[in-house]
């Protein structure tokens, strides 16, 4: 029998990576939800029928049970998940189906987290902050770690050029991660760190070479120290190109009055800006996305430093491979994880590599 995969929010850029990634590497039917009609009708008509279209609004707590009860796997990608509840997950976890998602915020991951016990019981594999950072950087960092008799230091960098080809939706989780400080574990202490703060000249692969990254506030911060407990400090920070998209950024954090930051308003009105700004530069700048991962630690006696890297074209493309690589070794039955985990957590590394290859992602590894 086919296999049954729900999208929710597969009409945006992520999801639409999601949809594709799946439809090129299972025989899966992909059903995408979204508000309109029209976009429905065109997907219908570009995908041979493995995807097709449910209209669907996530406050339609009765059709979404069934969409979800008729369904193997449900990836959620209708974000920004700052203001998301649980519900799609605690939905799968009652229905028995088997969950991912694209989130990638500090109070919707914790929220999510309080499940897993739930999900074990069920017998269901909750898998959450899937895509490229988080997601395919979680198992870059898992793959350092494994290389250490112990792992003392993390250090997670990310660069998007210009809308990384993304919606909009994209531009308001930025601007939604500058509104408060976080914490961030620090040399075996949490400590209160400020978004986009601390800029950081880090040497990335070509075409990036040495490019800015500033403090931002991700999953990765509380999860790896959990996933990795030896692990004293982890450090994750973010950068654009071009680099005055990162000056304009640091404005908004440090200049802006935080009260404005802190209204829904004034999120809607620099993300529509931003992208309208994108929309000229993606021209030269192009939309690719790079992740650098390094781990330091102790080895055969010495302190050692091991660092990965990756290079995508296409950032929405990259999340769609993250997340749809785990969707198929869900489907074909290769990962089976009861409970709700981070990637890092949930992933082993050999089935990370192989999916990787079978997608044509290069990560390039190197002891410094």
């Amino acid at each position: 029998m086919t296999d049954s995969v729900l999208i929710l929010g597969g009409r945006g850029r992520i999801g639409s990576s999601v949809a594709q990634d799946l439809a090129t590497h299972t025989q899966a039917k992909i059903t995408i939800t979204g508000r309109s009609a029209e976009f429905g009708r065109a997907v219908s008509l570009s995908s041979g029928g493995q995807v097709q279209f449910l209209i669907l609004d996530l406050v339609e707590v009765d059709k979404l049970r069934d969409a979800i009860a008729n369904s193997n796997l449900v990836i959620h990608c209708a974000g920004p998940f700052h203001y998301r509840d649980t519900n799609v997950l605690e939905t799968c976890i009652a229905q028995g189906v088997n969950y991912l998602d694209v989130s990638d915020h500090r109070s919707y991951t914790s929220k999510a987290l309080s499940y897993h016990e739930q999900a074990a019981a069920a017998g269901v594999t909750a898998i959450i902050n899937t895509g490229i950072f988080p997601g395919i950087s979680n198992s870059m960092v898992r793959q350092g770690v494994e290389q250490f008799d112990q792992p003392e230091k993390i250090h997670l960098s990310y660069l998007v050029s210009g809308s990384g080809g993304a919606g909009i939706t994209v531009m308001r989780t930025t601007f939604l991660g500058l509104q408060y400080p976080f914490e961030a574990w620090i040399d075996g202490k949490w400590e209160i760190v400020k978004p986009y703060s601390e800029r950081e000249v880090v040497e990335f692969p070509s075409p990036y070479r040495r490019s800015g990254v500033y403090w931002f506030d991700m999953p990765e911060t509380f999860t790896l120290p959990h996933a990795f407990p030896s692990v004293k400090t982890v450090i994750t920070k973010f950068g654009s190109v071009p680099d005055f998209y990162n000056h304009l950024t640091w404005i908004a954090a440090h200049i802006f009055p935080k009260w404005l930051m802190q209204r829904r308003y004034m999120i809607e009105f620099l993300s529509h800006v931003s992208h309208s700004m994108t929309d000229v530069t993606n021209n030269f700048s192009g939309i690719g996305v790079a992740v650098r991962s390094e781990v330091t630690g102790q080895k055969n006696g010495k302190t050692a430093v091991y660092c990965s890297t990756i290079v995508h074209e296409n950032t929405a493309m990259a999340s769609g491979c993250g997340t749809g690589s785990i969707a198929q070794l869900l489907l074909e039955g290769k990962l089976n994880k009861p409970g709700v985990f981070a990637v890092e957590e949930a992933l082993p590394t050999n089935l990370f590599e192989e999916a990787m290859q079978s997608r044509g992602i290069k990560i390039n590894y190197s002891w410094l």
